[in-house]
């Protein structure tokens, strides 16, 4: 059965374990094959065998938000900012009344006769706490007994109960001004977040012969003709058909660096046009092209969870029945057993029951991976999950790729050495000729280095021999250009092969006569030394290299690089079976990290422990086998990889240690009766705000030193 794709916003989603709930109980209906709700852009994506009616999706949704209005991601009539702007604006107005109530209850309350002061402190309760105890209730209908509004009713009501009439309205109080805070800081981080990653152009400037449209890039059909003019983003992969300018890559590859282009040149959504006006032919549709799949994949990325985040999940589930049944011990345990005040402990029952929902870890956890893959992205990485982020981590061995990894994978002559009386320029010539009608790099290569254009007419026959070489034959005389192997096989005589030489050597014949010999090789990129560095800087333990090149020219690279362990002439299943015995002999929590092109190796990116393919932004072959695609060609972004991993772990668990931490020391002083229920709001929400603001701090870009 085809799987169908379901997406819809959540507009004013602010509560993280509602949404948690949410993605659990759709994730459980009939025909569901994946369902993740992206707290961090409130976004519901749904994949099914078959069509979910959007009522069940509406009805579980209302069911623990009910003020979350669900839109299909489609319809853009319905703007999820303005949406939420409103709801923080109504809340913030119900505090203002509440306060006019209060401050000055607060202050004459000893000139008040005990009903008024009842009241006016429940008219300023129920002024900012209707809507907590309204979703209190309809939790409680629900079963749902540990959730906050929950929690901040029975304390606030116990409150009351005791006649702390102030204290119950002040929690309400600085609980509501606390969830505008955090919304508040809720709704920057997403915006820092779709402002990092709106590289699509929202509309493409179609010409349809008697003019030029504003249409939407989804409209555009291969083939069309669209003109891109100076400050605009490109919104549709191309190829330029009229006009040159420079063009702003960095939105997709991170280079800060304009490239030019020009007409026959290829470009990308998502790239901004610094220059003239283009025109470009489209290649490709909208929703196939680079960056539609880009974005895509860092949406989807979310639904990868980290370890961490599922440890959370976890360790919520368990710790606010645990918190609530401590509170209940408080409230009844003194007081029964050692004729303690039951007023006073049933007070530090309800600041510990204050105390205790998890919202900074449910709430800035999942912010801060995202963040972090939003940081990555705006770098040129894009990592598929946040369990890659952490895996990352983890990495204490590196395995390189050769060709088109650490060196250009562009073969260049390095030397030409002729026999007898031939000159190097008639080596070069006659190789050309010979090597003129071949794809293969080496043949590229000669024909790159020769100023003569060969002249194809005299050719009379031509066979090439995979592996070997070429057989050429022009009147009056016959070449034959090829490896060691095409001499013997002609019974051509020639010296004896230099093992020393890097790189591969094309002996050449003329007449059955040898005539010389030339030596070509791949160049080492000039990043390589310095991303080798960054790396031992950064804790890499090994760095291998496997290839499939000859042994020579592997370890010429090795030596030059000073890598110690190196392999040549492996096929694909050898490159898998090597990375798997290097894994194997790993020690427990450090993983293998492969980086290659992601062409031909696909198997072995697929089996590492985190796969890494170089030069994604035009090899869709790298995007859908690797678990991280760098989308420039140049291995210097792996390091800032692991650097960025790192830091965005690194502050994932700051906030747990700083939630658990603070509210560990408060939930003490709470049974202990040291801290007031004004306190406790603050180690509740003030925790949430700090936690969430640090997560913000994961869309820095860490500095990488060579």
């Amino acid at each position: 059965m085809d799987s169908r794709q379901q997406k819809y916003i959540l507009q004013g989603l602010t509560c993280a374990s509602c949404a948690r709930k949410i993605e659990q109980d759709i994730a459980a209906l009939e025909g569901i094959e994946q369902a993740y709700l992206s707290f961090a852009n409130a976004t519901l994506n749904i994949r099914s065998g078959r069509p979910i009616d959007f009522t069940v999706v509406n009805t579980i949704v209302q069911k623990y938000e009910p003020e979350v209005k669900v839109v299909p991601a489609d319809d853009i009539l319905h703007p999820q900012e303005a949406l939420e702007k409103r709801k923080t604006w109504f809340l913030t107005s119900l505090i203002i009344v509440a306060l006019a109530f209060f401050i000055p209850t607060l202050i004459y309350r000893d000139s008040l006769q005990p009903k008024m002061e009842f009241l006016l402190f429940i008219s300023a309760y129920f002024l900012v706490g209707a809507r907590v105890i309204y979703n209190a209730l309809r939790d409680i209908k629900n079963r749902r007994f540990f959730g906050e509004s929950v929690l901040m009713t029975i304390a606030t009501s116990g409150a009351i109960a005791i006649r702390e009439y102030p204290e119950a309205v002040a929690v309400m109080l600085f609980y509501q001004i606390g969830m505008v805070l955090q919304d508040h800081a809720v709704h920057r981080s997403r915006r820092s977040i779709k402002e990092l990653l709106a590289i699509k152009s929202n509309y493409a400037n179609l010409y349809t012969g008697i003019g030029i449209r504003e249409v939407a890039p989804e409209m555009v059909r291969p083939g069309d003709i669209i003109v891109v003019k100076p400050g605009e983003r490109i919104p549709l992969d191309g190829k330029i058909t009229d006009g040159s300018s420079f063009i702003d890559t960095s939105p997709l590859t991170g280079e800060t660096i304009p490239d030019y282009y020009e007409p026959d040149q290829e470009v990308l959504a998502g790239m901004i046009n610094l220059g003239g006006a283009l025109n470009l032919e489209v290649s490709r549709p909208y929703v196939e092209s680079t960056i539609a799949r880009i974005l895509e994949m860092v949406e989807e990325a979310e639904a990868r969870k980290a370890p961490t985040e599922h440890f959370i999940t976890k360790f919520s589930n368990y710790y606010t029945p645990a918190v609530v049944a401590g509170a209940v011990t408080i409230a009844l345990i003194p007081p029964l057993f050692f004729a303690a005040s039951q007023e006073e402990w049933l007070y530090r029952a309800l600041v510990f029951l204050v105390i205790s929902c998890p919202c900074a870890l449910v709430v800035s956890i999942p912010l801060g991976f995202f963040a972090g893959i939003g940081s990555l992205s705006r770098q040129g990485i894009l990592v598929k999950g946040a369990n890659y982020i952490e895996a990352l981590t983890q990495v204490t061995t590196v395995v390189m790729d050769k060709t088109g990894t650490i060196t250009e994978g562009n073969f260049k002559i390095q030397e030409i050495i002729p026999e007898k009386n031939y000159h190097h320029t008639d080596i070069l010539n006659y190789a050309a000729l010979a090597e003129s009608k071949s794809n293969h790099p080496i043949a590229r290569a000669i024909l790159q280095e020769t100023d003569l254009e060969p002249d194809l007419s005299i050719i009379q026959t031509y066979e090439e021999i995979p592996g070997l070489g070429v057989i050429m034959k022009a009147d009056p005389y016959e070449i034959i250009a090829g490896n060691e192997k095409m001499m013997h096989r002609e019974s051509i005589s020639v010296p004896q092969p230099d093992y020393k030489v890097r790189g591969s050597t094309v002996y050449l014949a003329k007449n059955r006569e040898y005539i010389g010999k030339i030596i070509i090789a791949d160049t080492i990129k000039p990043d390589a030394w310095k991303t080798l560095s960054q790396l031992k800087k950064l804790g890499i333990k090994n760095i291998i290299i496997l290839s499939g090149d000859k042994k020579e020219m592997v370890e010429e690279v090795a030596r030059s690089l000073h890598i110690a362990q190196y392999f040549g002439e492996l096929l694909p299943q050898e490159k898998v079976q090597q990375v798997e015995t290097i894994m194997a002999g790993q020690p427990r929590g450090e993983m293998v990290l492969y980086i290659g092109d992601g062409l031909n190796d696909a198997p072995v990116l697929m089996r590492a422990d985190v796969g890494v393919a170089m030069g994604g932004i035009g090899a869709g072959a790298s995007i859908e086998a690797a678990d991280v695609v760098l989308m420039k060609d140049e291995i210097t972004a792996l390091p800032a990889a692991l650097a960025s991993a790192r830091r965005t772990k690194s502050i994932v668990i700051q906030n747990i240690v700083m939630a658990l931490g603070i509210k560990g020391v408060f939930l003490s002083l709470g049974a202990a009766g040291l801290v007031t229920m004004w306190a406790a709001v603050f180690a509740d929400v003030g925790v949430t705000i700090l936690a969430v603001g640090n997560s913000l701090r994961a869309l820095r870009i860490p500095s990488m030193k060579p």
